[in-house]
């Protein structure tokens, strides 16, 4: 049975909405004022919030910004019941981001009308939600097993042979041996890194205080971090004469952290799937309040419905290729700067090239 939250201070007409609730098979759950009613919302967590605005001690915008600043309670609708037909007093309630508006008196009909549709919204929401989680589930339990299985198979099998014929074996095949186990062990634990990550971003999406928390960052000069990093990953890459940089400075609203990451998924995504020998150029602007950077690649590129389908753990094509990887670093990239409020597009022609660019907020004194 859905659980609905009445606070209004006029107990007629909490009783009587209280016992329209009933009718519809609703479990009602009532407050006499705003105070009150922010710990009832609290403490039950319900389906539903139907709230008069003009209240004593704290008024239903109070109600409302209160609830909304707390992450079990942020997502509830919200109803609000006022005696006013001002279309001020309608326009500030929405602004809010409250979910509908009822001008007393109201009929019965009115109200179940009311609270069907944010019911059902609600249900569809949360459907909508299920469905990306067993899609995220899928996605796990059928690229993980592999993920994990083939670094690890390399640094036991390797280690076998190291520790079975150390004696037999020369210091130069040692030393690739040792390489490729390192090399393994690396890949591994990137993997079981952006897992990790990757999960507590989806967690901190659902927080509002800590999306404001990231957002309150900044990384003051960007040029300097990219340029490192570009060169840091092309020189390991033995593509040094590939790298074309045209850089701008600005302070942007992200951590030098976050900033790294992204930067470092978006290169290493255009370094895997393009052949060495072609160019790649990383630029960035400034344009419209938002810094823009853009890793341009001529490689295999990716179709319009690729595109659409960047998400967790989705790697595209893999028995045409060899490059290894969870698919999870450019769904990283793009959570990050979503995060920060900016966004990551992706722009290609299948064959012929791939131009990944983020914006960024540009910090505002």
């Amino acid at each position: 049975m859905k659980k609905i939250l009445v606070i209004e201070d006029e107990e007629p007409l909490r009783e009587d909405i209280l016992e329209t609730l009933e009718c519809l098979e609703y479990e009602g759950i009532a407050a006499e004022n705003g105070v009150i009613g922010v710990k009832l919302a609290q403490e039950h967590l319900p389906d539903l919030i139907i709230c008069d605005i003009m209240m004593p001690e704290l008024d239903g915008y109070g109600v409302f910004t209160s609830l909304r600043t707390h992450p079990q309670t942020a997502t509830i609708p919200f109803i609000f019941l006022s005696a006013k037909a001002d279309k001020s007093d309608l326009r500030q309630g929405m602004n809010l981001g409250a979910d509908d508006y009822l001008t007393k008196p109201f009929t019965i009909a009115d109200l179940s009308e009311a609270i069907s549709a944010q019911i059902q919204k609600r249900e569809v929401i949360e459907d909508q939600a299920n469905q990306k989680l067993d899609e995220l589930r899928t996605n796990i339990s059928r690229s993980l097993p592999h993920e994990f299985r083939t670094p690890l198979q390399g640094i036991l099998s390797l280690s076998e042979i190291v520790l079975s014929d150390y004696d037999l074996l020369d210091s130069k095949t040692m030393r690739n041996m040792l390489y490729e186990i390192n090399n393994s062990a690396q890949r591994l634990s990137k993997l079981i890194h952006n897992f990790m990550l990757y999960a507590e971003l989806e967690v901190i999406a659902t927080d509002q205080e800590r999306v404001a928390e990231l957002r309150s960052n900044q990384t003051f000069t960007p040029e300097t971090l990219i340029k490192y990093l570009a060169s840091i990953k092309f020189q390991k890459a033995e593509r040094v004469a590939d790298l074309h940089l045209n850089l701008q400075d600005a302070i942007i609203q992200i951590s030098e952290q976050d900033l790294q990451k992204v930067i470092e998924e978006i290169i290493d995504n255009s370094l895997k799937f393009s052949s060495a020998g072609t160019p790649i150029y990383i630029e960035s602007s400034l344009k419209d309040s938002k810094y823009i950077l853009s890793v341009l690649n001529y490689g295999q590129g990716m179709t319009q419905d690729q595109i659409a389908k960047v998400g967790a753990y989705m790697q595209f094509d893999r028995k045409l290729y060899e490059q290894q990887g969870s698919g999870l670093g450019l769904q990283i990239a793009k959570r990050l700067t979503e995060l920060h409020d900016g966004s990551l597009t992706i722009y290609s022609n299948p064959g012929k090239d791939t131009k990944v660019e983020i914006a960024l907020p540009i910090f505002q004194e």
